[in-house]
């Protein structure tokens, strides 16, 4: 039986611990064209599901992190009581950069009395040696977690999204991140293009497999966001191939993250069960905007499941 990230959260440090999202001013190798596909192209666009404004705007210089995290704080005040936070670089990756530039800013971020935890989002293949290092630094200071955008195992899906590296890739990032002490937590989509419920199962049995265990997982529901590849795509593909684009109802998306929960071990730490995008972008589902009612139906169908 896994666990949910507020059990989780409260075990360790007996508080609510709340998210503060921030920037790097990082890009991805996936929109830089330092990545060419099998077929000679390369991918500047990022992966086909995300938009710039879905993930955040990519800004070279961003503020500093000493005003990110007060600004941060401030829009969330009217949320929450909460006094101690984690430091969550989301948008794109997060160690793409100049090594002395992101430990000088990951740094400042982890010496914080406030901030409890740096949570780092990221690509395997963009986890070498030096990045390795630095996270083993950082984590003298405070507990570091390192969030992969695996979304699926299969290698003809990964093709599709222009996910950009193979699963060898992230095994082998994996591995080497767990080596170093550090905390993994895998993204998961449902609903990727051309996949089935079993396609999906197959990814989830996957990572409940890995040794050592996988520390925590995101599951979302595919976003189909304006702006994005994947929307042209699918507007040029859903009256020819209408399995491509399969979009469940919130009952079955629901039922299936019950299914996908149970098959987790009890060390994994369940971060995320669904996503809300962007009401002005989102085109499917849209069911997925009343992201209350999501929660209070996966709460009712996953009792018992997490702890």
């Amino acid at each position: 039986m896994a666990r949910r990230l507020s059990t989780y959260l409260k075990e360790l440090y007996g508080e609510k611990i709340y998210r503060l999202s921030l920037q790097s001013g990082c890009t991805c190798p996936n929109r830089d064209g330092s990545i060419v596909m099998p077929d000679g192209k390369r991918l500047t666009g990022g992966c086909t599901f995300c938009s710039e404004g879905g993930s955040g705007e990519f800004a070279a210089q961003v503020a500093p992190i000493e005003e990110q995290i007060e600004e941060a704080k401030k829009r969330i005040a009217g949320k929450t009581d909460a006094k101690s936070f984690i430091a969550y670089f989301q948008s794109y990756t997060n160690t793409y950069g100049d090594i002395n530039r992101l430990k000088e800013l990951y740094t400042k971020a982890a010496m914080r009395d406030d901030i409890k935890i740096l949570s780092i989002g990221t690509r395997p293949d963009c986890v070498g040696d030096e990045v390795i290092e630095m996270l083993k630094e950082l984590k003298k200071i405070k507990p570091v977690w390192i969030e992969l955008g695996l979304q699926t195992i299969h290698e003809k899906t990964a093709l599709e999204i222009h996910r950009g590296y193979t699963l060898d890739v992230f095994e082998d990032a994996y591995k080497r991140l767990k080596d170093a002490g550090i905390e993994v937590i895998v993204h998961v989509i449902i609903g990727l293009p051309g996949e089935t419920k079993e396609d999906m199962l197959e990814t989830i049995k996957y990572l409940s497999d890995l040794q050592p265990v996988l520390d925590g997982i995101k599951i979302q529901n595919l976003q189909l966001l304006k702006g994005t590849e994947m929307y042209e795509d699918y507007k040029k593909t859903r009256f020819d191939d209408k399995n491509k684009y399969a979009f469940m109802s919130m009952e079955e998306y629901t039922d299936f993250v019950s299914a996908c929960l149970a098959l987790l071990p009890k060390e994994t730490v369940v971060h995320r069960m669904t996503g809300d995008g962007p009401r002005s972008l989102l085109v499917e589902p849209k069911w997925s905007t009343d992201k209350k009612r999501v929660l209070n139906m996966l709460t009712k169908k996953c009792d018992g499941l997490l702890l």
